[in-house]
């Protein structure tokens, strides 16, 4: 009787939007059972194999050839590390797995820091990167900054993801809603990427896979302006990945095209996937042995505000003095609530 198998469907889509004079953007797709990535935007169904799939998003910033460069190195990164490190480790695990798809981040951001550290015209540069590896029949998510994983099922559209951003701590320690946060202008502030520090915090997480989900990732030029209600509307179970994906980019650029626009859809199936997973999707961190629980990130982390489209009848500068008050004391506020939590 032939082994029960778990097939993955994807399509992959970038675009510059509206607004961008250059793409920041990339994605990288691979069968981590072979050392080639799949960089082109075509259709392509895998299995999933003993050393499991990747799939990833990465945003730039830092300015045109910056943003690009950081992007580009930190997926070539990430991917040579689980062909080279986790290709041949000898331990087939899920906890070996997961730590390995942290090291690939981690490993990315130290190529970042040391490049930019020694090539001045660069210094700065930086990268969000949300990286899903798919492994037997659960998916796991590493994270920096906030571009974002979402997971369709059953109509309904939940994030796997938690931005690193300073709205999303403000959420957290209620003093913004989720709604308030989207629509804030601090959103685009974010308190990690890859490559402006020499080390990074990881944030790992992991979700149950059923039949016929629905993986959606993407860079915030989607997320800032396309709702989980609007992801669901587009990602019918009869929908194609290919349309999915030229849908939601059509749709962000309907809404203004601010950003670039990065986009990947998988659709699992297969006899290897239960019919019913055991838990309902969202956001379910992933501890190892050896980790602790702790509050993810502080106000000691420096804000990283992500470049904006240039507002008429001028591209947007450094901060004010006003304005940088007004986020050291939101910084502050989320210090002191962390604080009061802990203690």
């Amino acid at each position: 009787m032939p082994n029960p198998t778990i097939r993955a469907t994807l399509y992959a889509l970038t675009d510059r939007g509206l607004t961008r004079e250059h793409n920041e953007d990339t994605f990288l797709v691979a069968d981590l059972g072979t050392p080639y990535p799949m960089r082109a935007s075509e259709r392509i169904d895998h299995e999933v194999g003993p050393r499991g799939l990747m799939y990833l998003v990465a945003d730039g910033m830092g300015g045109a050839a910056a943003g690009e460069l950081a992007s580009e190195m930190a997926a070539v990164t990430i991917h040579r590390h689980m062909v080279d490190v986790w290709g041949e480790d000898l331990d087939v695990s899920e906890g070996r797995f997961v730590r390995r798809l942290r090291e690939a981040v981690e490993t990315a951001n130290g190529a970042l820091h040391s490049y930019a550290t020694e090539h001045a015209d660069v210094r700065g540069m930086g990268t969000t990167a949300t990286v899903a590896g798919v492994w037997g029949e659960r998916l796991y998510l590493a994270q920096i900054g906030d571009s974002r994983g979402y997971l369709v099922r059953n109509g309904e559209t939940r994030q796997l993801t938690r931005d690193q951003s300073l709205t999303q701590r403000l959420v957290e320690v209620g003093e913004l809603t989720e709604e308030e946060a989207e629509q804030s202008a601090r959103r685009n502030i974010i308190l990690q990427a890859l490559g402006p520090d020499p080390k990074v915090k990881v944030d790992m997480s992991w979700q149950a896979l059923q039949r016929g989900d629905l993986l959606i990732i993407c860079s915030d030029g989607l997320s800032s302006v396309v709702r989980k209600a609007d992801i669901a509307q587009v990602a019918t179970p009869t929908a194609s990945v290919e349309s999915i994906c030229a849908d939601l980019v059509a749709l962000a650029n309907e809404r203004g095209g601010p950003d670039n626009i990065t986009v990947v859809a998988v659709r699992f199936d297969g006899d290897g996937l239960p019919e019913v997973a055991d838990d309902e999707p969202g956001y379910h961190e992933f501890l190892t042995t050896d980790e602790v629980p702790a509050l993810a990130l502080t106000a000691a982390i420096p804000a990283i505000p992500r470049p904006e489209p240039p507002p008429p009848p001028a591209r947007r500068g450094s901060p004010t003095g006003v304005a940088l008050l007004v986020l050291a004391v939101a910084l502050g506020l989320v210090a002191v609530a962390m604080w009061l939590r802990a203690g």
